[in-house]
């Protein structure tokens, strides 16, 4: 789903895991209601804070409109956690025992249409002559295998430091603002996928979010932070010299 369509900045959003959504037919694969509250069906909180901090920042976002548990759109195809069978120690029915052909009819329902999207207003800004930063929007638990995270914000990026370092400056600014360096995951993680395949393996500016979730669980939680993020980029977004491809910056530029 798109938002703020006619956003006038140069940057897109996106976020991957912004719905628990499945369709009647598919009876939530097996699962009970309350596994739809749960983080293994999406990040919670994701879908209001992509859309205020599209507001903020006057950029368009796509939003994934499925659950991750039909298939995760982060993902590479041929990754086993696509189509994930248990996660976070939850048995998903619907996903045992999957034929190519039931995986295959869910790739072109769900996975290839988000991604189209995304191509698409890339596409329409590549027409303007537009080089866009992608920025991608998630939400994580406050505790992992018992251990408690004390990040509310994470960091995520790989080679291209054009947003992601700005940020981290702006933020360690911030008074009771903890914030992660590639925690509590890793933007060199080989299985991520969206800005990967769309945003660095062509040069774009991009950055991956994490937030915690109990932060951006509620409507007035997700405002605020969408607050902390849009003041974290705004002078960073603002900079016309953002706008170019990694490879149309010298070693020293990229460097600094």
């Amino acid at each position: 789903m798109t938002y703020n369509e006619a956003g006038a900045a140069s940057v897109l959003l996106v976020a991957d895991h912004a719905s628990p959504y499945f369709p009647a037919a598919m009876n939530q694969l097996g699962l009970a209601d309350w596994v739809l509250e749960r983080h293994v069906t999406w990040d919670i909180g994701s879908d209001q804070l992509t859309r205020f901090l599209a507001d903020l920042i006057d950029a368009p976002a796509i939003l994934a409109g499925f659950s991750r548990l039909i298939v995760d759109p982060n993902r590479r195809l041929d990754d086993p956690t696509a189509f994930v069978e248990v996660s976070d120690g939850i048995s998903i029915p619907g996903n045992q025992g999957l034929s190519d052909e039931q995986k295959a009819l869910r790739v072109e329902s769900f996975f290839h249409p988000y991604h189209a999207a995304i191509n698409a207003r890339l596409e329409a800004f590549r027409a303007s002559a537009i080089v866009p930063a992608v920025i991608s929007i998630h939400t994580c638990t406050p505790v992992f295998a018992q251990v408690v995270r004390p990040w509310h914000i994470g960091v995520m990026w790989d080679k291209d430091p054009r947003i992601a370092a700005p940020v981290m400056a702006r933020l360690s600014q911030v008074e009771g603002v903890c914030f992660g360096d590639n925690e509590p995951y890793s933007g060199r993680h080989a299985h991520d996928f969206t800005i990967d395949h769309h945003a660095e393996s062509v040069g774009l500016p991009h950055l991956g979010i994490e937030v915690r979730q109990d932060l951006v669980q509620d409507a007035e939680g997700a405002r605020k932070w969408a607050g902390v993020l849009a003041a974290a980029l705004q002078e960073t977004l603002a900079d016309p010299g953002l706008y170019r491809h990694a490879t149309e910056y010298t070693h020293a530029e990229f460097a600094s």
